[in-house]
């Protein structure tokens, strides 16, 4: 199977959400971004919410089967991307 591609953490700290697929798996990853000054991510205290489901629809026409919290990390992204692979 494929890879499921995400993007640098730098996206995220941008406050930039991302929605992606792999199959029949869908998932949108949400930031919770905190900064410590306006130029400045407070990374310990930043947050990717993440979101699953499966089929054809967006996420506001579907179901979300599980949610999932991960601190913003260079780490966590590959948590994140094990995590949707488990999924699929």
């Amino acid at each position: 199977m494929d890879e499921i591609y995400l993007p640098t953490l730098h996206f995220f700290e941008n406050n930039n959400r991302f929605s992606g697929s792999c199959g029949a798996l869908r998932f949108m990853l949400t930031p919770n971004v905190v900064m410590l000054n306006p130029k400045e991510v407070n990374l310990p205290e930043s947050s990717i919410h993440g979101q699953i489901w499966h089929g054809q629809f967006c996420l506001e026409k579907s179901v979300v089967e599980e949610e999932r919290d991960f601190p913003m990390s260079v780490e966590a992204l590959m948590d994140i991307r094990a995590w949707l692979s488990d999924k699929r």
